[in-house]
């Protein structure tokens, strides 16, 4: 295998790794909510991506509720 001739001064390696630096992610702002989100991301807020609810969160929020009152009273119910 090859070996190089000489070692490789700081200067050339930084160069190198100069690419390999982490970049800053762009925030977007959600139309729906207004807060502030990753660009082409679901809302975690909210649950809104191109204006079309995808997480549904309203709903199983409202299915969640039922189901607990259900099982209260099914629990005073023994």
């Amino acid at each position: 295998m090859a070996e190089p001739k000489k070692r490789a001064t700081s200067h050339r390696s930084g160069n190198r790794r100069s690419h390999l630096a982490a970049k800053n992610k762009s925030l977007a702002i959600c139309p729906q909510c207004k807060s502030a989100i990753q660009a082409h991301r679901v809302c975690a807020n909210c649950g809104f991506y191109n204006n079309e609810d995808i997480l549904k969160l309203a709903e199983k929020e409202k299915a969640k509720a039922e189901r607990r009152k259900a099982a209260e009273e099914a629990e005073k119910n023994e």
